[in-house]
């Protein structure tokens, strides 16, 4: 029981043998022969050993401590369990989200050139000679001819994102 006991509670607090020796004092060889029950520590050690490793010296000499540490296992994966679940929520809502965001991209693009091609470019007709018209002109001017070179680029991009977000299933 003694021997089960010091290994479990080695390991639960990620010590190795050597690790252990090193703050008892002593020789690995030692904490191995106590670990395969060859040995049993004397009374001052064994207070040493439960100072070392943080627990009572009745819980050292008490019942089997593996039963804690499957209990703890258990937690810990229950724990992760959850977090991977919430980690893949949160990249199904970014995804759902990126896509809608470049669908209303898409969607802008087509409006804004249905918009472009119902005006026909009036900035041809635009009175340049009056300076309250031929700032907002050249304004006009420069977003149609900006836009008309950009947005097919940026609205292939966005299918192809659209495309890559889907859900996968």
């Amino acid at each position: 029981m003694l021997n089960e006991n010091i290994k479990a509670i080695r390991k639960s607090k990620g010590l190795s043998q050597q690790e252990l020796a090193v703050k008892l004092n002593v020789v690995r060889q030692t904490v191995s022969k106590w670990e395969q029950g060859l040995s049993v520590p004397d009374s001052d050690m064994l207070i040493s050993i439960s100072e070392v490793l943080e627990t009572p010296v009745s819980t050292l000499l008490g019942e089997t401590v593996i039963e804690a540490e499957v209990d703890n296992l258990k937690a810990i994966s229950e724990k992760l369990e959850v977090i991977n679940l919430q980690l893949a929520q949160r990249k199904t809502t970014r995804r759902k989200i990126i896509r809608w965001l470049l669908i209303s991209l898409c969607i802008i693009i087509v409006m804004i050139f249905a918009a472009l091609a119902i005006l026909n470019s009036p900035y041809l007709g635009w009175d340049y000679s009056a300076p309250e018209t031929a700032v907002l002109g050249v304004a006009f001017h420069s977003f149609e001819w900006l836009f008309v070179r950009t947005a097919p680029i940026i609205f292939i991009i966005a299918v192809i994102g659209i495309f890559l977000t889907r859900k996968k299933e």
